[in-house]
């Protein structure tokens, strides 16, 4: 216990009133006194007393607990405390400072264990403020970080010792350590299918180049790899040209050099979204009818798609031998659209088309060649499937997976989605489970299916909607011309506008719509992996971290047809999967962020504050941490072999007493003393 003494005052009037009515008795004492008056000084030392005990004096004793200081031990546990012996060094450490502290019975010590911040960042100053939140400044005896230097939360305005008490580091690192990492200097976040983009990348060596060249691998979505030799420390572009809509990952790795501290930035990727820059769409309608702008309407009224539109307006019956040129409101471009710009285009459809001599059979052959070579076609049939002079009668047939087998069925039957097509993304999840039935269609050709997938069936149960890959393209078959009757409300009508544009989106292979496929996406810190496919699947997926981790995952199938799992993205950078059968590529965006931009042991991040607070640096490469003092405040706080954690000397108030030095009788008796004799005074 402490004792304390100290004279208070607890004024009997507010001080303003007290303030004006003395001021106003020491003029009318001091006129006294000038004017030689008679009593006049005892009259002021009437004053006197009087304002002595209107200001309350007393003796105040107080009894005092000395309270303990409190010192801050900050361990980076930051990824780039992982390497070499850094960690071991620090938990050591620690070690080491637990015991000398607990020789100073003042002294309270709290261990905060940082693991770094968002973005990839270490922040030790937050911790350090978390751990100080609720210690007064007159307690704070000082921190140690054991840290790496890399810190990225140093004040802009270095704190002063009354902040925090001395700020120590101890490096945790070697001298003249040496890495070599890949950033990337530039990257488009978006580009164009089929148009080439430039990434710009740099290898840097740091502190100083170790090799003039290195060798760079680089592989675009997982696929294979091509090596170049690049100037180490200079700007390297290099071309990618995205082959789909969607995301393309760019995977970049530099081998190692000499001298390493880690590897995990010798990698780097790029994720650049593609969209395609216009879709072309050519729709060739055949016999008019009341759908027939059912496709136009769907296709224009998407801001992605180019639409070129001919209809050929020629009855079957129309035998009078006028010319074609002669009937057509502009001539008929078939060589400039089927010979010249065929590859242009990404769909072509063909609706209620028949053969009446416009498209010779090598224009029809021309165009088979451009699906099995990647573009794409839809025919929309209805009573002409079974005609000889329909599109499955030319040579478009070799590419069309159904065969008609006789004359239209003409009888209503309602739309349904197959047990396939509730697995394929463009008719799954179009009929609801419970939903009321779609509204019925008229008409349907009879098919014989080759090959393809049937996703919907009509009249009977059969095959009404056949979608196909053929060679690198794709096809599908409509064997009905009604779909109009839902736009115009029938019977309650059914998802036309989501069905053509879902059809048309796969054929011009939109990413979001392939029905064999693995995939991943990265949301905040969870990965998550969904698997399409047309069948079944019990097959898990292996999942391979940035460091070279594996782990395998089992996805679960939900009634869509899609499996899928979760993972923890534990790091930024690039994680692949793999189920045996297709692989994919996720880049966690960060890169590793300012964690892993410089991987080198440094005090100069640190300097500004410790020589700001009076702190020192050692290298814990050097030897023991050094030993600890509590100097009083105001003294140095580091020295040869030795740091401070200042001894504050704080207490706190258990208990007082309190002695008037004036009471009231006292205070009356000095008064009319005082008064009395300044009468006695006057009277002589």
């Amino acid at each position: 216990m402490i004792g304390g003494h100290a004279l208070s005052f607890a004024p009997l009037l507010p001080w303003p009133l007290l303030t004006a009515a003395l001021g106003l008795a020491a003029l009318v004492a001091g006129y006294g006194l000038v004017r030689r008056a008679g009593g006049a000084g005892w009259r002021l030392a009437a004053l006197a007393v009087l304002a002595a005990g209107l200001l309350n004096p007393a003796w105040v004793s107080e009894r005092r607990e000395p309270v303990k200081d409190t010192a801050v031990i900050v361990l980076d546990q930051s990824p780039s405390q992982s390497l070499g012996q850094r960690a071991p060094r620090a938990e050591q450490a620690l070690a080491g400072l637990r015991r000398r502290l607990e020789a100073f019975a003042d002294l309270e010590v709290r261990v905060v264990r940082s693991e770094g911040g968002h973005g990839g960042e270490t922040r030790l100053f937050a911790a350090l403020e978390k751990a100080f939140a609720d210690v007064p400044p007159r307690q704070r005896a000082g921190a140690i970080l054991l840290t790496d230097g890399q810190v990225h939360d140093v004040p802009a305005d270095p704190p002063s010792a009354r902040a925090f008490g001395p700020v120590h580091t101890l490096l945790t690192g070697d001298h003249d350590e040496a890495d070599r990492r890949l950033e990337i200097v530039s990257a488009p976040s978006y580009g164009l299918v089929g148009k080439p983009a430039t990434v710009t990348f740099r290898v840097a060596d740091l502190p100083r180049p170790q090799t003039p060249e290195a060798r760079v691998t680089i592989r675009e979505d997982g696929g294979p790899e091509r090596v170049v030799t690049v100037p180490v420390g200079e700007e390297v572009p290099v071309r990618i040209t995205p082959s789909h809509g969607g995301q393309t990952v760019l995977e970049l790795a530099v081998e190692p050099a000499p001298r390493e501290l880690s590897l995990v930035n010798n990698r780097a990727g790029v994720a650049i979204s593609a969209v395609r820059d216009r879709l072309k769409v050519l729709l060739v309608s055949g016999e008019p009818y009341p759908g027939e702008r059912i496709w136009r309407n769907v296709l224009k009224s998407d801001p992605a798609v180019d639409l070129v539109h001919f209809t050929i307006l020629r009855p079957p019956d129309k035998q009078d031998g006028t010319p074609i040129r002669e009937l057509s409101l502009i001539p008929f471009p078939i060589r400039e659209l089927f010979e010249v710009k065929l590859r242009e285009f990404d769909l072509i459809i063909f609706d209620r088309y028949r053969q009446r001599g416009v498209l010779p059979p090598y224009y029809l052959e021309s165009i088979a060649e451009f699906v099995r070579k990647g573009g794409a076609l839809l025919e929309v049939g209805g009573a002409g499937l079974g005609d000889p002079l329909g599109v499955p009668g030319s040579p478009l047939g070799e590419v069309l997976p159904g065969r008609p087998t006789g004359p239209a069925l003409e009888q209503p039957f309602s739309p349904a989605v197959t047990d396939l097509g509730r697995r394929h993304p463009v008719t799954g999840g179009l009929a609801a489970p419970g939903a009321p039935a779609w509204g019925r269609w008229l008409r349907q050709a009879d098919l014989a299916v080759g090959h393809g997938a049937v996703v919907m069936t009509g009249a009977g149960g059969r095959p009404l909607l056949i979608l196909d890959r053929v060679g690198q393209g794709r096809v599908a078959q409509l064997a009905s011309d009604q779909i109009w009757l839902w736009s115009r409300g029938f019977e309650g009508g059914g998802p036309q506008a989501e069905l053509l544009r879902r059809l048309a989106h796969w054929l011009m292979k939109e990413p979001e719509l392939e029905e064999d496929e693995l995939r991943g996406r990265a949301g905040g810190d969870r990965l998550k992996i969904e698997r399409r496919s047309l069948r079944p699947s019990d097959r898990p997926v292996t999942l391979t971290g940035p460091s070279g981790e594996s782990q395998t995952l089992s996805l679960r199938e939900d009634p869509d047809g899609i499996a899928r799992a979760e993972a923890p993205a534990g790091a930024p950078g690039l994680y692949r999967l793999s189920d045996g059968e297709r692989q994919a590529v996720v880049l966690v965006e960060g890169g590793g962020g300012p964690e892993f931009a410089d991987l080198r042991t440094t005090p100069e991040r640190l300097a500004p504050v410790t020589a700001s607070t009076g702190g020192a640096v050692h290298w814990l490469a050097d030897g023991a941490p050094p030993d600890i003092r509590r100097p009083a405040p105001g003294r140095d706080s580091r020295g040869p072999g030795w740091l401070g954690l200042t001894a504050n000397g704080a207490t706190t108030v258990t208990g007082s007493h309190e002695t008037p030095l004036l009471p009231a009788p006292l205070l009356l008796l000095l008064t009319l003393g005082a008064l009395a004799m300044a009468w006695r005074r006057e009277g002589r």
